[in-house]
This record gives structure tokens, sequence and C-alpha cells, in this order.
């Protein structure tokens, strides 16, 4: 998959998923939920993709290893960015339950399409 096809399909999976746990659970305005993850995707996607691509020509447990091993930090790192881009305090589970159920969410899509 192409580096603009995956990072359109983080988006197009990941913004709604951050807009309804922040609005309804954290508060925030639609605007602000969706600017958020739109900014802590663009901070995440490049760094995990472009981290990987070593990988990607070598045996399939280095890539998945290292996968996982990105797609956990990847959820750390948009976690604890959602803290100054929302005002959400970084001590409650809001943040990281999000960060973690978006990208959970687009790794689930990237395996139904086949990628």
């Amino acid at each position: 998959m192409p580096y603009a096809l995956a990072l359109a399909l983080t988006l197009l999976v990941e913004v709604p998923v951050y807009t309804a746990a922040l609005v309804r659970a954290g508060g925030l305005r639609p605007v602000r939920a969706a600017g958020a993850a739109v900014l802590v995707n663009l901070a995440t996607h490049p760094l995990l993709w472009w981290s990987l691509r070593p990988y990607s020509a070598g045996p399939a447990a280095a890539y998945w290893t290292a996968f996982g091993i990105g797609e956990a930090g990847v959820c750390l790192i948009e976690g604890a960015l959602l803290g100054p881009l929302t005002g959400l305090r970084l001590r409650t589970p809001l943040p990281w339950a999000a960060a973690t159920t978006a990208n959970a969410a687009s790794v689930l899509a990237g395996f139904l399409l086949g990628s």
C-alpha cells in the first residue's frame, strides 16, 4: 500500500473514533477533538511507516515484532500528545483508551483490506 493511501486510511478510521471518544467522554468540541486526532496521527504515522520499511524485506517474525512494538509506541505517544492538545489530564484513562482504540481500529481496517 502506498504511503499516501495508508495515511488516508488511518485518518479515515481514526479521526471519527478519536472524535467520538473525546466528545462523549471528554466533553470536547468536535472540531477540537478531530483536530487533535489529525495532529497526533501526523506526528506518529510517518515515524512508524518509515521505521518499519527496513523490516518489510526481512523475515516475517522480525516485521511483526517491530510492528507490534511500533504500534504500542504509537499508542503511548498519541495518548501523551492528547494531553497538551486537548487539555485532558494524562492521569485519567481517556487519552490512553482513545489512542489504543483508534489505533486498534485502523490496524484492523488495514488487515481487512489485506495490506
